[in-house]
């Protein structure tokens, strides 16, 4: 089973190399990889970093795109794998995951998702906000269209998709700035469901400060919610669900800003 990752980069030299690596080492594992990186024009030395392994990369996009969906999307189309994700440059695979996703979904052949755990990491890579991550695992055990249009806990570094569903769901939004991933599960969904890979983590997502869950939070969960209502319908008990998960996530959030600009 080939499995295809697009890695979407702009200025992130500042943890790319630890990306890259991360997944080109899953060959190692002889997972049958296409490797995708696409640059939207980077001016900090990421095309340096992605020079130096560039002979492991199968398919290289440079030129301007209009945001990170924009990049994505035309990694997607190149992708040629039975099996697709992206990795965004910030993020990292864990030793084996692809081979473990690839266990999954041939196991599973007619679910259109696989998804695993995912660790939130700071700049460091040390492991933070364990408390968001047990919630979200909470819903596993429950992991149904329903409870996916309640809650999103599925954490995107750790989601996985065959071809032939997103050829069938389509492309993702561009028009969302924060919520493009969790509007696609939601169309994949339709396509034959989802299972997890049980295990150890897949991934790590590493939340700073410049990342768009740092900067957009309230966007995003705003997105979020509107995009589930789409898909439930407004007055749908998942949808009213969402709302009250919607502001209390959010108002998590904004003491967790508040407590952080206490101890700077």
């Amino acid at each position: 089973m080939k499995i295809s990752i697009v890695t979407p980069n702009f200025n992130g030299a500042a943890f790319l190399e630890r990306t890259l690596l991360s997944v080109i080492r899953q060959r190692e594992d002889g997972v049958d990889l296409e490797y995708i990186v696409v640059d939207g024009g980077s001016r900090d030395g990421s095309m340096e970093i992605i020079n130096r392994f560039r002979n492991q990369i199968d398919h290289l996009i440079c030129e301007p795109d209009a945001g990170p969906a924009s990049a994505i999307n035309k990694g997607l189309r190149r992708a040629q794998g039975e099996v697709v994700g992206w990795l965004n440059a910030d993020d990292e695979y864990s030793p084996g995951a692809l081979r473990r996703v690839c266990e999954t979904m041939n196991r599973r052949p007619g679910i259109a998702l696989c998804f695993g755990r995912c660790r939130i990491v700071n700049e460091e890579g040390r492991e933070i906000r364990r408390f968001i991550t047990g919630f979200k695992e909470l819903w596993f055990p429950f992991s149904s269209r329903a409870a996916i249009q309640t809650i999103n806990y599925i954490s995107q570094p750790a989601m996985f998709f065959r071809r032939s569903a997103l050829i069938q769901a389509g492309p993702l939004r561009e028009d969302l700035k924060a919520a493009w991933d969790y509007e696609l599960v939601l169309r994949l969904w339709r396509h034959g469901g989802a299972a997890r890979a049980p295990g150890a983590p897949l991934a790590d997502f590493r939340w700073h400060p410049q990342s768009i869950s740092g900067q957009m939070f309230s966007r995003q969960f705003r997105e979020e919610w509107e995009v589930a209502a789409a898909d439930a319908g407004r007055l749908s008990p998942q949808a009213l669900l969402h709302w009250f998960v919607r502001w209390g996530i959010v108002g998590s959030y904004r003491l967790m800003a508040v407590a952080r600009g206490r101890t700077r």
